[in-house]
């Protein structure tokens, strides 16, 4: 249930980092609330998750949720480029978050 309960802490994760882009400098309101609300939520179910998971482990995993939606987000919403080293070094960081989920010993 640990790592069900980080994997949505890493998609709200996603949510204020995206929703960063919306605040436009924190100026819109709505936007600004649902990025304040997804952190929270991030952080409070991260803190839920580490009661199970090593610190360590926990950590990079929901850090590389939130890299790969937020830069997939930023090439689907925002027109980043979608180039071939880039998509690699996505790649490379599911490759490191499965090998943490597979090599940890807990939960």
């Amino acid at each position: 249930m640990a790592w069900v309960i980080l994997f949505i802490a890493g998609l709200f994760e996603i949510g204020w980092a995206i929703g960063l882009k919306y605040t436009e400098g924190f100026t819109r309101l709505w936007p600004t609330v649902w990025t304040g609300v997804s952190l929270a939520l991030s952080m409070g179910l991260l803190g839920i998750a580490l009661r199970d998971l090593p610190l360590g482990t926990a950590y990079a995993v929901w850090t590389g949720i939130g890299a790969v939606g937020t830069a997939a987000l930023g090439i689907y919403l925002f027109n980043e480029p979608a180039t071939v080293a880039r998509i690699l070094c996505i790649s490379l960081i599911v490759c490191g978050i499965l090998g943490l989920k597979l090599v940890s010993s807990s939960a």
